[in-house]
Formats: C-alpha cells, structure tokens, sequence
C-alpha cells in the first residue's frame, strides 16, 4: 500500500514538473514570438504611403515598374488606374516576402530537426536584423525591396515556434501553445500597426518618415535575439533528433515541391511512416489550411489599399483600424480559443469559416465605415480561431521526430498559399475593383469548410 501511495506521489511529482516546464517554454516562444511581430508589424499601416513615396519621389525603379503595369493596361485594353498599380505592387512585395518564406520555412524545420530548434531560431533572428538594418538605410525602392527580400528568407523563425510547442508532450500543453502563438499574433498586430503609424507622425523635417519604424524594428530585432539566447531552452532532445543534416535534407524535393507538400510526402519517410488513415487526414488539412490562406492573406493584403483609397485612411487610421482586428482577435483568443478543448477543433474551424463569407463581403461593398467596422469585427472573429486550431491538430500527427518537418510543411502550405495569395487578389482587383474581388474570394471560402467536414478521427501514434 505505501509502495502503491509513494509510486503515485512520485508519478503526480513528475507530471507536476513536466506541466511546470512546459508552461515555461509556453511563455518563452510566446514573449519571443510576440517581440518578433511587434517588429515585423510596423510596416503594415505604411505600405501604402511607403509606394506612393516612391512614386512621389520618381525613383526610377519604381517607375519603370509603374511604366510595365500601365503598358500592359494598355495592351489589355484596361483603362489605365494610376492608383490601383499601387495595389498591384503591394500585392506583388507580400508575394515575393511569403515565397521566400515558402522555400525557407521547411528547411529551417529540417535543420532544426538535426541541429535542434535553439541554434537555428536564433540565425533566422540574426537575418532579420540585417533585414531590418537595409530598411533603416533604404532610400530607394531597390533596397527596400531587397531588405524585404532577405526578410522573408528569415521568417522560418515562426515555424521553429510552433515546432518546439509541437515538440510538448502533452496534447493540452500543444493545444495552449498554439492558442498562445495565435495570442501572440494578434497583439503583435495590434500594438505593431499603431506604433508604426504613431512613429511615422513624429517624423522631424528632413527626416524619411519610415525611419524611426524601421530603427525600432531594427531594436526589437536585437531584443529578440538577446531574450532568446539567454531563456529558451532546448526543447528536442539529442536522442530524439535525426541523425545528420543529410538526412533532414534527403526529401529535399518533398520539402520544396509543392505537390509534395500537399502529400505530406517528407513524413513518410522511414519506419515512423503515419497510418495510411493519419496521412489521409493530414493531407485534407494541409489543402485546407492552404485554401484558407490563399483566400484570406489576398483580401488581408488588399485591405489596407481599400481603406486608403475608399475611404482615405491615413497611416494613424491604418494602425487604428489594425489595433481594432488585433484587439479583437486577442480578446477571442485569450478568452474563447483557449478554451477549446482538444478534439473540438475542427468544429470551432467551421463555425469560424462560415463567418469570414459575410464578413468579406461587408468589407469590401461598405459604403461607410460603420459597416466596414462591422465586417472586421467577424473577420477578426474568424482570423481569432482558424489557424492556432488548424496548428493545434496538425502538430498531433507524427513522432517526436518528425514534428519539425510536420510543422515547417505545414507553415511552408502557409507560405505558399500567402505568396499566392495577394498577387491574385491585387490582380482581380486592379482588373474589377474591390466589389469583386471581396465577393469572389470570399464564395470560395466554402471549399475549405467542404473539405474540413471529410476529416476522420485520428488513430493513435508513438
């Protein structure tokens, strides 16, 4: 009887001590993630006067860029819209920063898969400091494209953070890791844009009105790297790691090709191989994910133009508008997403999807800002729910192993679909105006719904 109580004593001690060092890790790819997209979040309300300053101020790059678009107007037999092209190359800067992020996203996974999740989180912040560091001195439009260039290469550093959660044990503990990282988003972008939009209007004379945005992401950059070179610990044990760098890049075409991605084909790989039921239901979620990104990041990209043109939002009402979806998305998150409980993701997916069709279709018919606040408020509704829960059911397939590549594929669907995504969206809606663009998009949100309701119960995996 005293062997039976001290057995479970010691067993509730370590199960203690595991929750306590899982809560630990929570909070530190949190408070790290969250330093990282205040960073990256203060560009957002200014991308629409960083393109009209470049147009302003005739860079010749840009204008040549400008040249092409109103030739091939022309050619098209399009009237020529002088303020659409901004779109168009908004659109075109949030496809190549997410292409990049495509092709990095997996092989950083693969990488920290062998070397382990902390050495490599920590080079991907190393090049958002460069990346950070060129925006800072750009003055010309070739830079900046450049500094977001190298920018997106780095940005694998978001899925090492869901993979070290991937790599908890427990499914509550990755559960409220990912609702955690989705909490981190939505402050990130809702204190991010505002203090964006408040730096550029404290810009003296003489002085680019972007850079103080730039040097304070360029300061956040840095105190992300410090931060999580003296806290995070290493969450893949050396045991549990691939055995070379070679081997994390044999399915290097898997990793890279987009009809692999969608077969999930790096994770069958090996005796570890998931049931074929497991890697069925992992490739319905993966195309999943993928459709609702494409439809979403497109709208999302082309929503800050919309608001700058229909309704002439400077870059404070930008940041504000931002801080409302952000605001919004933290309260669902912190409140309601948490509360999912495991197996029920799925359903809350659905119910979140069903109300982006609406949502979309407010926003881009509103005629006044009362019914564009209404729009945003179910998409940041939606936007609140969908990706933490996708992230949470997909990170409980695969070994221990294998959760880096699950995970970097997953996000590199992601990365895939946001490349995509906006090029397609700014071409519909340099061609057919935002009406269009917003109601199209947003019928198709019913493909994804279609697929999410063929998902099958998930068979249990060591």
């Amino acid at each position: 009887m005293a062997l039976g109580e001290r057995g479970s004593s010691s067993s509730s001690s370590s199960n203690a001590r595991q929750e306590q060092s899982h809560n630990h890790v929570i909070t530190i790819v949190f408070l790290a993630l969250f330093i990282d997209l205040l960073g990256f979040a203060l560009i957002l309300p200014l991308f629409p006067s960083i393109l009209d300053y470049y147009s302003q101020t005739e860079d010749g790059f840009y204008l040549s860029l400008q040249r092409g678009v109103d030739w091939f107007a022309v050619m098209a037999g399009i009237p020529p819209e002088r303020k659409y092209n901004s779109v168009l190359f908004g659109g075109l800067i949030g496809s190549i920063f997410s292409l990049l992020q495509f092709f990095s996203s997996p092989l950083t996974g693969a990488v920290s898969d062998h070397w382990g999740r902390r050495p490599v989180i920590l080079v991907t912040v190393m090049g958002l400091i460069a990346s950070y560091s060129l925006w800072a001195a750009s003055r010309t439009f070739g830079v900046f494209l450049l500094s977001r260039i190298i920018g997106g290469i780095s940005k694998g550093n978001v899925s090492l953070c869901t993979a070290i959660i991937a790599d908890l044990h427990s499914p509550k503990a990755r559960s409220k890791g990912m609702a955690m990282i989705g909490v981190a988003f939505s402050l990130g972008f809702t204190l991010g844009p505002m203090m964006g939009a408040y730096l550029a209007m404290q810009t003296e004379k003489g002085e680019v009105f972007y850079l103080r945005s730039a040097l304070s992401a360029l300061a956040f950059a840095v105190a992300d790297f410090i931060f999580i070179f003296l806290l995070l610990p290493e969450t893949l044990p050396k045991e549990k790691r691939v055995p070379s760098v070679t081997s994390g890049f044999q399915a290097a075409v898997d990793l890279l090709s987009p009809l692999a991605l969608f077969q999930f084909s790096a994770v069958t790989r090996g005796k570890d191989s998931p049931s074929e039921q497991n890697l069925q239901n992992l490739k319905i979620l993966g195309l999943a994910y993928f459709l609702y990104l494409f439809l979403f990041s497109g709208l999302e990209y082309t929503l800050s133009f919309l608001t700058h043109q229909r309704f002439h939002f400077s870059s404070m009402q930008q940041g504000k508008m931002f801080f409302f979806i952000g605001i919004t998305m933290a309260v669902i998150q912190g409140g309601y997403a948490r509360r999912i409980k495991p197996g029920n993701e799925i359903r809350a997916v659905k119910r979140a999807i069903v109300l982006l069709i609406p949502a979309f279709l407010l926003i881009g018919w509103a005629a006044n800002v009362t019914v564009l606040s209404a729009g945003l408020l179910l998409y940041s509704f939606a936007a609140a729910i969908v990706i933490p829960c996708l992230s949470a059911v997909v990170s409980g397939y695969g070994t221990a192993g294998q959760k880096g590549r699950v995970m970097g594929i997953l996000r590199s669907l992601g990365a895939l679909a946001r490349a995509l995504g906006p090029i397609l969206a700014a071409a519909v809606y340099w061609l057919a105006g935002a009406e269009i663009c917003f109601t199209v998009c947003g019928a198709f949100f019913l493909v994804p719904l279609a697929l999410l309701r063929s998902i099958k119960q998930q068979t249990k995996e060591e």
